[in-house]
């Protein structure tokens, strides 16, 4: 595990004394580089106390309870101070290694690996907590932080929507543990990165560079898959709609997660109200603004699909807004997110995910691969063995590897789980008790400008800059509720993440599957390039830096966020180097 600089209780006494020292790095000339984060030797004097037109609290991004004072390399690793309040540090530091720690097949207490999986470790594909950096190759290793997205087009070849192909997973697998083929082998796998040569229709904005003359490049992959790749049978081209096609999906930061879970429901459904009447109010189609998904705009209340049902606590069911990942299917941290990527990631199985997540068209094709039974056949210690016959062997395999099967009480399964429920709580502190590291530089002017030009431009619009947790009715599973086991809670903390907890369309050339896509909260980006070594954003990692990130904003006139993107391209030198700056200080 790496050596971190933790929050303790002395970091109660320095919200108080505002007497905690930041490292001090060299400026940056130019804040459209993978610079670093221009940490002020001088924040000392100013945390805490209100500078120009930001207020006191908003130092404290994750509010009293959720920030870590620490803004060096590692401050992403960091448990809040409510973790430390509760006692908890010791299970937040298990649960840690539950996320860095490569998974084995066989080796307690991280054993459980595969027998497909998409990586070995969580770590992998979050590089120091933050966001996933942005590869030329796809490999499942560590530094690779994409996922693919495999699914039938449903409006021609280069539709960003459609449903996945049921042939592989939602998260389709790329390894596999011996004797078996992944699902996807990675040697068919083929990712390009190309320039932008043009923006899309209507748009305003230049590809290459801004009406001042200063030069950019634009940057989108492209990604194809050998059909001989797929391992499962029958092939994905001989379903559905005989289409098929590909996206790439970045992983998000996890720093703050848990006070992003805390925000109330009621909350988020104000926000809904509040854009669906200024919408009405401009005579646009609200199921065009906001995902009707989620929002019944005739009802002016939540879609029937937006609630996603947390039944594992027992008889009872929860319902609770989807608001994790960029699609928004997981309502709960403690449902969704990490939660589930620690069992369908590894495919590391535990009491309330019984079951393998491969798919029947995997098992059944793995069950009649003459290699796989061959293999299997010459090791009678196999768990697929069975009497030693072809056809034994086949059944076996079938049956094993099939997520159809109830893993608990079947004449197949002696269902044991890999992962313990204590060990799933120890993750779950951790989760959830991730800090975010507090502002800097608000002292500055520029900062301050970017703060202002951000506001006038309608950046806030979507990036809603502060909410407040309220009672932090935190939903905890039945396999840790029923142990009476705590979990980090944040009651009643104002936090700055800069998104509205929404959705909405940016439609940039080969976009984001599901073309709605949540609002990325903002804060502590500022510090990846020291935490993570990189800056690539948005949902696949084609933007560089921020003005990148920005400008695609803008890719064609359709784009929800259009508007303000032009508003950034067309302003002066100065205020477009004071709201990167803006950026990177919250």
């Amino acid at each position: 595990m790496n050596i971190k600089n933790k929050n303790s209780t002395l970091v109660m006494a320095a919200f108080m004394m505002f007497a905690i020292t930041s490292c001090s790095d060299s400026s940056n000339d130019n804040p459209s580089s993978n610079g670093n984060a221009n940490i002020s030797a001088d924040d000392e004097a100013y945390i805490g106390k209100a500078v120009g037109n930001f207020t006191a609290e908003e130092w404290y991004v994750g509010g009293e309870k959720g920030t870590t004072m620490n803004v060096t390399q590692g401050c992403y690793e960091d448990e809040t101070p409510a973790v430390t309040e509760m006692g908890l540090t010791n299970a937040f530091n298990r649960g840690e290694q539950f996320f860095e720690r490569n998974v084995t097949e066989f080796q307690a207490p991280f054993n459980g690996l595969g027998p497909a999986y998409v990586r070995k470790s969580c770590l992998d594909c979050h590089p120091a907590y933050g966001h996933g950096k942005r590869v030329t190759k796809y490999n499942a290793e560590w530094g690779n932080g994409y996922l693919l997205v495999v699914y039938h087009p449903a409006d021609g070849a280069n539709s960003d929507d459609g449903p996945y192909v049921s042939e592989v997973t939602g998260m389709p697998q790329t390894r596999a543990v011996n004797p078996f083929l992944p699902p996807i082998e990675e040697s068919g796998i083929h990712l390009d990165w190309h320039t932008l040569s043009t923006m899309g229709e209507g748009s305003e904005i230049s590809a290459t560079h801004f009406p001042d003359g200063e030069t950019y490049s634009l940057i989108y992959p492209e990604l194809s898959i050998d059909r001989s790749a797929f391992n499962t049978s029958p092939t994905p081209w001989e379903t559905g709609n005989g289409a098929v096609a590909f996206r790439l999906e970045s992983t998000i930061g996890i720093i703050g997660t848990g006070l992003i879970d805390a925000i109330p429901d009621d909350a988020i459904k104000a926000e809904y109200q509040k854009q669906a009447t200024y919408w009405k109010s401009q005579g646009v189609d609200v199921k065009e603004k906001l995902n009707p998904a989620f929002w019944d705009a005739d009802k002016d209340d939540w879609a029937t699909t937006a609630m996603y049902v947390n039944a594992s606590s027992g008889t009872e069911q929860v319902n609770r807004i989807k608001k994790f990942t960029y699609a928004m299917t997981r309502g709960s941290l403690q449902d969704g997110a990490g939660a589930n990527a620690i069992w369908n990631i590894t495919n590391v199985s535990r009491s309330d995910r019984p079951k393998l997540y491969t798919t029947d068209a995997w098992a059944k094709a793995m069950s009649e691969n003459a290699d796989v039974i061959a293999k299997i056949k010459a090791d009678p210690t196999s768990p697929y063995y069975n009497d030693g016959t072809d056809e034994g062997i086949k059944e076996a395999v079938a049956n094993l590897l099939s997520p159809s099967t109830n893993q608990f009480d079947n004449q197949w399964h002696n269902f044991k789980p890999e992962m313990s429920d204590n060990d799933f709580w120890a993750f779950m502190v951790w989760h959830r008790g991730l800090s975010i590291p507090r502002a800097r530089n608000l002292q500055d002017k520029d900062v301050q400008r970017g703060k202002e030009v951000f506001m006038q431009i309608g950046c806030a619009s979507c990036h809603r800059p502060s909410w407040n947790t309220g009672d932090d009715n935190v939903w905890i599973p039945r396999i840790i509720a029923g142990a009476n086991l705590p979990l980090p809670t944040y009651k009643n903390q104002t936090i700055w993440p800069y998104t509205d907890m929404l959705q909405h369309r940016l439609y940039m050339k080969n976009g984001i599957h599901g073309s709605w896509c949540r609002t990325t909260p903002l804060w502590g980006r500022g510090l990846s390039m020291i935490n993570t070594g990189a800056e690539d954003r948005l949902h696949d990692c084609r933007a560089r830096n921020e003005i990148e990130a920005i400008l695609w904003h803008g890719y064609t006139k359709n784009s929800d966020a259009y508007n303000s993107a032009l508003k950034f391209y067309n302003l002066p030198k100065a205020d477009r180097d004071a709201v990167v700056k803006f950026l990177r200080a919250i």
